[in-house]
């Protein structure tokens, strides 16, 4: 009979005790009794979710103690499995929270984020530093190569090895309280920057009284706006923000160039306005501290730390790489640019081009030249059926089905839930949708995932949701999205095929639990089925008649498919330059934040028509979100999306051998190292060359 130490005892007293205060908790901590065991969304209040989050660390750590107080010699199965079952409770409740606060938030949720966050930093400190529970890891992982252990076992130890030596185990105690410090500040500071970005891109509105500064704004889109303006209650009119269905058509339509000018620099200047939701200063601290970290844990820069896990390795790889896309990117955008500046004196205006000038005469070229009304356009893109388009592309490629479930908990009415089978009626996962921008929503497109795949403790199937900000339905129209929001849309589906295709054992390697560039590899690849004339005309069907996109509308949009590449290139290479500037400085001292992107886009050369994708101050995927040091990881993955799709394209688009062995690389997740599941699907390393194709930066 096994005997447990005293430091079990107390853990299982104390896990008694967590249990018992977990009543104000409400259903997060309860047994969910809910079609599919999906979130009960209906019953959960914002009140339930700091409770549950304390209850369920204090679970955790009950969880951990036996581990640390076994008496028994360490074992793969008695401390790195172990390990990986502990903390289930936290997971689901940080799921829960982190999806809604993301999508559907208020005061009271960023309360909680901002309260939860340096205590989940300090929680995960408290395990990642804790030597007696390393000890039993390290012995585990020193007899790796005597034990008998499957390749996704070998992951797994190799994983939680990483994890504790990259948390800083073993440096010296002054130390580790040092880092402490840095990973609670860092963690309230970039829920801070969050929270002033929200803040600052719904405080902001130009509401329009005169049509003619409409210009040849869809309708769909002025039907909005004008919801929009009595929503701000406004006596008329039409109100335009920040949110991106709102901004871009606007910059696109706008004959108004001093509106247009004062939407533009309401966006470029988000966190930058010196009030009370400055981001400059926090970015700046986040940067420093960032840099003090990597200092004390032995590495040149943050950006060394971060990637010396991923499969660039260094910054120097980063660069050598980009610099390769960077230079005929920049030639393309200086083309460009003197074809609006061009377009710009036809039309009667003196002076240079600006930023807010760009897209309003990038749209006048492209009717030009390619007689593409972006208007005509959309009204074959009703988000339900584009939504139904990728359905068709996973069904014919994979078998799936996605059948719509009504009766189901939801966060908020606008999302759609669906139940994903088999072809053979086996149930794969189910699957959220969240279509429509809303001032509770931060901007952008993304996939969380509510419950991982996992086969430890049986069959665990998952649960995702895609999130986007495309326009909601008004004025009696439905929501008509443009091509490349049918893209965006595609992209987030196929972040939610990894997570829901995963076939391993263990949850902390399932779904997207990959490296950083690797994890945008699949979402970027189904992008590339959204403009092929095949598919087009499966799902592009006009949205009053229900006729499928006519061949010359296809051709249209096929011809206009590099144009304007030079300036979406640029603009986001120049973010992914300045991500690596702010993550590769060698000294922890605070640098101004205007000065500091401006000298580094005065170094690569920037054209001032461009500004970056994201400057600083509202740069999230860096400073709220996890893309530190790895924002150049899309285009990396759009090297290995470019060179994939070719191995359908040299077959067939639904070639059901290339189809399998691509399912095959979705399904193992994190499991094996990305590159080696990449060749194994292609039969070689990814070249470059489709990618520059794909982006028309050849021959320039």
């Amino acid at each position: 009979m096994k005997t447990l130490s005293r430091i079990a005892l107390l853990s299982i007293m104390v896990y008694l005790t967590a249990c018992a205060e977990s009543d104000n908790s409400g259903p997060l901590l309860a047994e969910w009794d809910t079609p599919y065991g999906v979130p009960p969304f209906d019953q959960i209040e914002d009140e339930h979710y700091l409770p549950a989050f304390r209850t369920a660390m204090e679970q955790h750590k009950a969880e951990i103690d036996p581990i640390i107080g076994n008496m028994d010699p360490a074992t793969f199965a008695n401390t790195i499995e172990a390990l990986e079952r502990s903390g289930k409770n936290l997971t689901r409740v940080s799921n829960v929270f982190f999806a809604v606060e993301s999508a559907h938030s208020n005061d009271s949720l960023r309360e909680v984020a901002s309260t939860v966050a340096p205590e989940l930093a300090a929680h995960g400190d408290d395990i990642t530093l804790n030597r007696a529970l390393y000890d039993r890891v390290k012995v585990v992982y020193d007899q790796r190569e005597e034990l008998d252990l499957t390749s996704e076992q070998q992951k797994l130890l190799e994983e939680t090895h990483k994890a504790f030596v990259r948390s800083g185990i073993n440096l010296d105690e002054e130390s580790q309280s040092r880092l402490r410090e840095i990973n609670g500040e860092l963690a309230q500071l970039s829920q801070q920057f969050g929270q002033n970005l929200l803040q600052e891109t719904n405080d902001f509105e130009i509401h329009v009284t005169d049509e003619a500064d409409l210009g040849d704004l869809p309708a769909s889109l002025v039907a909005g706006a004008s919801e929009e303006a009595e929503r701000r209650e406004h006596d008329g009119g039409w109100s335009f923000t920040l949110q991106r269905p709102s901004i871009e058509p606007f910059l696109q339509y706008s004959p108004n160039r001093e509106l247009r000018r004062q939407l533009f620099m309401g966006y470029a200047m988000r966190g930058d306005n010196d009030n009370a939701a400055d981001n400059k200063a926090i970015l700046a601290q986040m940067a420093t501290l960032r840099a003090e970290r990597a200092l004390l844990m032995g590495y040149e820069t943050h950006a060394h730390f971060v990637l010396s896990d991923n499969m660039a390795e260094t910054p120097d790889r980063v660069y050598e790489f980009l610099n390769q896309i960077w230079e005929p990117a920049l030639r393309v955008s200086m083309a460009e640019r003197a074809a609006l500046q061009e377009m710009m004196g036809e039309d009667g205006v003196e002076g240079d081009l600006e930023g807010w000038d760009w897209r309003y005469y990038a749209e006048k070229v492209r009717k030009a030249r390619y007689d593409l009304d972006e208007e005509v356009l959309r009204s074959y893109f009703e988000v339900n059926a584009v939504r139904d388009g990728v359905f068709s592309v996973a069904n014919r490629l994979f078998g799936l089905t996605f059948t719509e479930l009504e009766d189901i908990p939801r966060w908020h009415e606008d999302q759609q839930v669906f139940e994903v089978k088999e072809a053979d009626g086996t149930l794969v996962g189910i699957m959220y949708m969240d279509f429509f921008a809303r001032e509770s929503k931060n901007g952008g497109a993304w996939m969380n995932a509510l419950r991982a795949q996992s086969k430890l403790d049986g069959d665990v199937f998952p649960i995702v949701t895609t999130n986007f900000n495309f326009p909601p339905p008004a004025g009696g129209v439905p929501s008509l999205i443009s091509f490349e929001n049918a893209q965006t849309l595609a992209h987030e589906f196929g972040h939610a095929l990894h997570g829901l295709l995963s076939d391993v054992t263990y949850e902390s390697l399932s779904g997207t639990n990959v490296p950083r560039e690797f994890v945008e590899f699949p979402s970027q690849v189904m992008e590339n089925w959204m403009g092929e004339p095949e598919v087009l005309r499966m799902y592009a069907k006009h949205y009053q008649t229900g006729e499928p996109i006519p061949d010359e509308l296809i051709e249209k949009l096929e011809a206009a498919g590099r144009f304007n590449q030079g300036f979406a290139t640029v603009e986001y290479m120049a973010a992914s330059y300045l991500d690596l500037a702010w993550h590769t400085l060698a000294e922890a001292t605070e640098q101004e934040a205007r000065t500091f992107e401006d000298e580094e886009m005065r170094r690569i050369r920037l054209i001032p028509e461009i500004i970056p994708r994201y400057r600083s101050p509202y740069f999230a995927h860096i400073f709220s979100g996890g893309y530190a040091a790895g924002y150049y990881s899309y285009i990396w993955a759009e090297v290995l999306d470019a060179d994939a799709f070719q191995a359908f394209k040299e077959t067939s688009l639904f070639d059901q051998e290339t189809a399998r062995k691509y399912r095959e690389l979705l399904s193992k997740g994190g499991s094996r190292p990305g590159m080696e599941l990449y060749e194994e699907f292609r039969g070689r390393p990814p070249t470059i060359q489709p990618l520059l194709e794909k982006r028309g930066l050849t021959g320039n």
